[in-house]
């Protein structure tokens, strides 16, 4: 279940360039799994990130560290910023919620 908001601001994606190489928690970059960078949160937290635009959302896992870009608050992988229509424009405006 998800609950409120924690978070609300800007998506950004990464991939182009990663794949392969090592994530902050040691695991390689997959630019298709439904995983995500964020500065805090703990390696392996399930969060709901929701695309406040579109409506459309997925549930990635916490892996790495980042987004190191001005506020933005979460880096998705390519394949959960393509399930949630960010992947033309860049970024996208988003909520994260908790998945208990």
């Amino acid at each position: 279940m998800t609950g409120k908001a924690f978070q609300i601001g800007t998506a950004s994606w990464y991939g182009p360039g990663f794949y392969g190489r090592r994530t902050a928690s040691g695991e390689r970059f997959n630019a298709s799994a439904m995983t995500a960078a964020h500065r805090s949160l703990p390696f392996g937290t399930k969060v709901r990130v929701v695309n406040e635009k579109n409506g459309r959302s997925v549930v990635v896992r916490v892996n790495d560290r980042g987004p190191f870009a001005h506020r933005r608050i979460i880096d998705l992988a390519k394949g959960p910023a393509d399930e949630l229509g960010l992947t033309s424009t860049g970024t996208a405006y988003v909520s994260l919620h908790r998945i208990d």
